[in-house]
């Protein structure tokens, strides 16, 4: 069931872990996951852009227009999913150095479900100002990493002492992916993509 798991890995997490490996879901339900879950940041910000306006502390709110906020919001979208393809593609490749033979599909579920509370800040973007969508997205960071942190030893089966390296190389990999990603977004807007303003 999509999103079986979701109030468990927040009131839970350690216990929502073991039954998420006891009972592993199939590729297609975590991918349903993940495209159900990654809409939540792309409309929510499609909404603050086009109707609510951003509140950058200055000046007056910044409005996009709805054609230009359709493909922010598209491309968002693309960069999300492949985002987390990538890190499971990551997870699962770096495995092998730690003595874990878990399948792409436990990889997807550990990268899809960590990456969750990063994408239940999408609904912060109702409320946009700045500041305020900064503080919530440092904490769903932070409550990512620490289901990272959490997931490892249970769904790839690697032992607690190896664990937090293979974390933490996850972690680089998935710093390196984000910032890889912005990069690419700012070349797109040097080609003439930047967000057009109302």
């Amino acid at each position: 069931m999509i999103l079986n798991h979701l109030m468990g890995l927040y009131t839970h997490p350690k216990e929502e872990w073991h039954t998420i490996e006891k009972n592993h879901e199939s590729f297609k339900s975590s991918l349903s996951h993940i495209l159900l879950i990654a809409l939540i940041p792309v409309i929510c910000s499609y909404i603050a852009t086009t109707h609510i306006g951003w509140d950058l502390g200055i000046g007056e709110r910044h409005f996009l227009t709805v054609r230009s906020a359709f493909f922010m919001s598209l491309s968002m979208y693309l960069g999300l999913l492949t985002g987390v393809f990538i890190l499971a593609y990551l997870i699962f490749w770096m495995a092998k150095t730690f003595d874990a033979t878990p399948t792409y599909t436990q990889s997807l579920e550990l990268a899809a479900y960590t990456a969750t509370p990063v994408f239940m800040v999408g609904f912060a973007c109702l409320f946009p100002v700045l500041w305020f969508i900064m503080i919530i997205g440092l904490i769903g960071l932070a409550y990512s990493i620490y289901l990272l942190f959490t997931g490892v030893p249970i769904i790839m089966n690697i032992h607690e002492d190896k664990s937090i390296v293979y974390t933490l190389s996850v972690l680089t990999a998935g710093f390196i992916l984000l910032s890889a990603l912005m990069g690419t977004s700012a070349i797109l807007w040097g080609w003439g993509l930047a967000p057009v303003y109302q």
